[in-house]
């Protein structure tokens, strides 16, 4: 299995999805775009893309951020599509599926930081990838976005603050504008990055304080999302054998 991540910025990280692949023995390559690496050619060099976060949006110009390409990831994410591989997008990587696929991203209703439950809709709780998150599920957020719907796309979890969680765009396209990737140490990077952030934000209804995410253990919903991929590459193999 070759997986190529696709990271925004610095204090970004892939978090639980890098010790997940490590473990398995997959091959990794990077875009770490901030840093100037470039977005892959084409979807031939790898099996699974996953684009991660970022403070970005889909809308945000070369102008405003010279190194991210909104409509050069766009474009990777439709070619990858087409392909058959496995596409997962995580916060700005779920707007960015969508934009791919037509679909404008919207603001959401709230914005949220920190963890707060998910819940699974009746699509979801049928879901046989996601047989064991149970419902609710707390997991991490940290966004003000969500990404859109196309014809096809089913939302499989919502949350409270936020009605698009965990949109399946077709068999092997998922959106996760939650972050059930955060560990402490991911955590903790956006924290140091976003003082004026958080100062900002205080007090609204979706927010958690950093002393109440700095003392949330995030392994359960690690591993819920560990269950979750490997149960998707098991269904893709079975659709395309090797």
């Amino acid at each position: 299995m070759r997986i190529h991540f696709v990271v925004h910025e610095s204090f970004e990280s892939p978090g639980a999805y890098l010790p997940w692949a490590e473990e398995r023995g997959y091959a990794l390559s990077w875009s770490r775009v901030y840093d100037g690496e470039a977005l892959p050619a084409s979807a031939e060099g790898f099996d699974m893309l996953v684009v991660f976060g970022g403070p970005q949006s889909p809308r945000t110009t070369i102008e405003e951020c010279p190194y991210f390409d909104a409509h050069a990831e766009q474009q990777l994410i439709r070619q990858a599509i087409d392909a058959g591989r496995i596409v997962i997008g995580i916060c700005l990587g779920s707007q960015l599926i969508g934009e791919a696929l037509g679909a404008k991203v919207l603001q959401s209703p709230e914005k949220e930081i920190g963890h707060f439950p998910i819940t699974l809709t009746e699509a979801g709780k049928q879901h046989p990838l996601l047989s064991h998150f149970g419902s609710p599920l707390t997991v991490g957020h940290w966004h003000n976005d969500m990404p859109g719907l196309t014809a096809q796309a089913t939302v499989l979890a919502v949350s409270e603050g936020c009605p698009r969680q965990i949109v399946q765009y077709s068999e092997s396209v998922f959106g996760f504008q939650c972050h059930m990737e955060f560990t402490a140490e991911a955590t903790e990077a956006l924290i140091q990055h976003s003082a004026q952030e958080l100062a900002e934000a205080k007090g609204k209804r979706f927010i958690r304080s950093v002393a109440e995410m700095r003392e949330w253990n995030y392994r359960e919903m690690n591993e819920k999302l560990w269950q979750f991929l490997d149960k998707l590459l098991l269904a893709q193999k079975k659709r395309s054998p090797l």
